[in-house]
């Protein structure tokens, strides 16, 4: 059960109910809410990095979260299709990942469970892949995917998840997973 105490009744089901939640939440501090949704937005509105990578690090960053919600809902499945979101598993030795997201993901990995093991080796390799602005952007959406993803793990809008995300005790991952949440843009 949802942690934030709103009004849940007829909220539909699947995405459009987990979505319903938040807006409630967010309707409790609408002027925050809406600068921080500006910030996402702006990162994927403005920003230069791809979808895929884009996803792939959210996807990454929501399983060290343990963020039931960002995990269950993919907002790229067509750049991202579940097979690639298996090797999120492994990234090291996926196949199915560049040089520059593998570095990206490492990157992120860091970010989300050791920051300050992120040092000029990690910087050294983002550059052979990534220009200083695009090192700037990842640095940005880390910071959103890992604050607000664990923000959102402690309110536990799990309720309209599938249940494979919902029902499992102990540590989910986003690979393996029958049912997702797909939104398309």
């Amino acid at each position: 059960m949802t942690r934030i105490v709103v009004d849940q009744r007829d909220r539909g089901e699947g995405l459009a109910a987990v979505q319903s939640v938040f807006k409630s939440i967010h309707a409790l501090r609408p002027e925050i809410a809406a600068r921080i949704e500006a910030a996402q937005r702006s990162l994927y509105v403005d920003g230069t990095l791809s979808e895929r990578l884009r996803e792939v690090v959210r996807l990454r960053i929501g399983f060290h979260n343990q963020c039931r919600t960002c995990m269950a809902v993919r907002y790229a499945p067509d750049a991202v299709p579940e097979d690639l979101v298996c090797s999120l598993e492994h990234p090291e030795e996926s196949e199915d990942l560049s040089d520059g997201e593998r570095v990206a993901i490492r990157f992120a990995d860091l970010f989300a469970t050791n920051h300050l093991a992120i040092g000029d080796e990690i910087y050294a390799q983002l550059r052979s892949h990534f220009d200083e602005g695009e090192i700037v952007e990842l640095g940005f959406l880390c910071a959103l995917f890992v604050g607000m993803g664990r923000l959102a793990a402690t309110w536990n809008v799990t309720d309209s998840l599938p249940g494979s995300f919902r029902d499992s005790p102990g540590t989910v991952t986003p690979w393996g997973h029958r049912a997702t949440l797909e939104f398309r843009r």
